[in-house]
């Protein structure tokens, strides 16, 4: 095995090992928030009424990678665990079922998005025209060519899997700076481009993507020898039935709380949507700023996942429990810098992407009503990568399910006893809160059950 590109994440210096596979994964996490950001600056150009019906189009693909979580979280903790046994031939049967799985479940989501896009946007009760007309173009561009997203987030789970977290940053900051090229050009109109509004950040968003897994795909194919197991996968052909069902142990549950969380972020969207678009637009982009929270804790929880998966696979519970605990203390940190940023300069932040006065005032409560919240979510993501690499997918899916439902009669109480949507938000930061307390005390009780 190519000890440059793929780590044994089973032996060696607990925070070196962690932080050489989890350095690149966070890096990529900042392209993802830096590739969103930078749309919603330049959409925001447009007014607050274009981020809204991108903010709506976009909940759609939000609810897309729940369902795609699946193939790419029972591949990943298959392969890793298949890799710390040191059964290669596994490794690759689970990684060509995965990728089978994605591609079709991207077909089919295209496939419905396509015929139903007008019942799917008509259900958050737009009252304008224009809001509801670009959420429309952007759901149809990015829901159509789903394939690509769901192809990048499962190659991405394998070779992290693998211990090659290089590959996917590389071909993430290509597609960063291919976005950054586009959106400018496509959205506003500079020079020889047509001004395509709405429908130009969609083109560059999937464009990016594309180019994304073009790279990816490549890379399993440039290096020499059997270090990446999806070069030999059984990519067109069936394989045995215990592969399949063994993702879908693992990944269903995560689907289904990917799912699930979705769909009660469109409800409370609905609820938000009452309040104008310029409530809609905020609740968006002040999702994408708070991005640099989770998608970074994200990121070092899917490091933590492939080193929990390989060393479950080896037996080696105690060294999963101080990889658990140093994730946990370098991740919090990090959401306590981010919780001061927004609670003490939610103003300039906001006037980032808004320009109008009412809106920046609505940014500025949320930031800092969510910025309490930061450091107990960044301490439930990482949790969840950690239940996730023991196979415990169910127990955190249920854990999420339950709390992140609560948001919603939380949200319906606080309202309308007087703090109208600022009630809203509270109701996501004192779930937040709730699951960052709980998670912490399940892992430790699962983690006491590993020596029985």
């Amino acid at each position: 095995m190519n000890k440059e590109k793929y780590l044994d994440l089973t032996s060696g210096p607990i925070l070196k090992t962690l932080t050489k596979l989890a350095l690149p994964i966070m890096a990529s996490s900042f392209l993802g928030t830096a590739y969103n950001l930078t749309d919603m600056a330049w959409i925001g150009m447009l007014g607050a009424k274009a981020v809204a019906g991108v903010g709506i189009g976009g909940m759609y693909v939000w609810l897309s990678q729940g369902l795609v979580s699946l193939a790419r979280m029972g591949g990943q903790v298959n392969v890793a665990q298949s890799c710390g046994r040191g059964n290669r031939q596994d490794a690759q049967n689970y990684a060509g079922a995965a990728i089978q799985i994605t591609i079709l479940f991207g077909l089919l989501f295209s496939a419905v998005s396509l015929s139903f896009t007008r019942p799917l946007i008509s259900f958050f009760n737009l009252n304008d025209a224009e809001t509801y007309r670009d959420a429309l173009i952007y759901m149809r561009i990015t829901c159509g060519l789903i394939l690509f997203s769901f192809m990048n987030l499962t190659l991405t789970g394998l070779y992290t899997a693998q211990g090659d977290s290089k590959t996917p940053f590389k071909a993430n900051l290509a597609g960063l700076l291919l976005n950054m090229i586009l959106d400018p050009l496509l959205i506003l109109g500079i020079g020889p481009f047509p001004k395509l509004s709405v429908a130009g950040a969609a083109v560059a968003t999937v464009g990016s993507q594309f180019l994304v897994m073009l790279i990816m795909i490549l890379g399993i194919f440039r290096q020499k020898g059997v270090e990446n197991v999806m070069r030999h996968m059984p990519l067109f052909q069936k394989m045995q039935g215990e592969f399949y069902r063994s993702v879908f142990r693992i990944g269903f549950p995560t689907a289904c709380q990917g799912m699930v969380y979705c769909g009660i972020s469109m409800i409370l969207t609905r609820m938000v949507s009452s309040f104008g678009p310029g409530a809609i637009a905020t609740q968006r982009v002040g999702g994408q700023i708070e991005s640099l929270s989770w998608n970074t804790a994200d990121g070092f929880s899917a490091a933590l996942n492939a080193f929990v998966g390989q060393n479950y696979g080896a037996g080696k519970q105690e060294r999963i429990r101080k990889g658990y605990h140093t994730s946990l203390r370098i991740i919090s940190v990090w959401g306590l810098f981010i919780a001061f940023a927004f609670i003490l300069f939610p103003v300039p932040l906001a006037r980032l992407f808004f320009h109008e006065e009412a809106v920046i005032n609505i940014a500025k409560d949320y930031l800092i009503i969510i910025g309490l919240s930061e450091p107990f979510m960044c301490a439930e993501i990482i949790t969840v990568g950690a239940l996730s690499g023991l196979g415990k997918t169910k127990i955190a899916s249920i854990i999420t399910v339950i709390l992140t439902a609560a948001r919603i009669p939380l949200a319906l109480l606080l309202s309308h006893a007087g703090m109208g949507l600022n009630g809203i938000w509270w109701a996501l930061t004192i779930s937040s809160v709730a699951k960052g307390i709980v998670f912490y005390f399940t892992f430790h009780r699962v983690s006491q059950r590993l020596d029985v």
